[in-house]
C-alpha cells in the first residue's frame, strides 16, 4: 500500500493528493504533523530514496529556520537528524510518498508520472 505523508494545509500536498486520486492510486494519507514517521521509518525511506538526507528537510519552513538547522545540519549526526525529523513533522519536506515502487520527496508531476507508469 502506498503511504502519503502530507500536511493538509499545504497547497503542494493538495496538488499531489489530487494527482493520486485522479489516477486512481490507492493510498493511506498520514498527517505529517499529527503522526510523523519514526526515526527508523525515516531512515528506511531515506535509504530507499537514494537522496541526500538534506532533501528530507523542509528548508523553506519555519521549523528549519527557527531551529537554526542551516548551521546545525552540517554538525549533526545522521541519528540526530533523523530524530529531529521524527520529532517535528513540519521539519519534513512534503509530501513524502512511500510506494512499493519507490520513495518521492516533494511533488513534481513528472516524478509521480514516472513512479506510477504502467
Amino acid at each position: 500500500m502506498t503511504r502519503f505523508f502530507h500536511y493538509p494545509n499545504c497547497s503542494t500536498c493538495v496538488k499531489a493528493r489530487r494527482w493520486l486520486e485522479a489516477r486512481g492510486v490507492a493510498f493511506e494519507a498520514i498527517d505529517l504533523v499529527k503522526t510523523p514517521p519514526s526515526a527508523e521509518e525515516l531512515r528506511a525511506l531515506w535509504q530507499r530514496s537514494g537522496l541526500p538526507l538534506k532533501k528530507f528537510f523542509n528548508t523553506a519552513g519555519q521549523s528549519y529556520r527557527n531551529g537554526g538547522w542551516k548551521d546545525r545540519f552540517p554538525k549533526s549526526s545522521e541519528d540526530e537528524l533523523l530524530a529531529a525529523l521524527a520529532a517535528d513533522g513540519k521539519l519534513i519536506k512534503r509530501p513524502l510518498l512511500d510506494s512499493p515502487s519507490g520513495v518521492l520527496v516533494g511533488f513534481r508531476e513528472a516524478d509521480y508520472d514516472g513512479l506510477f507508469a504502467a
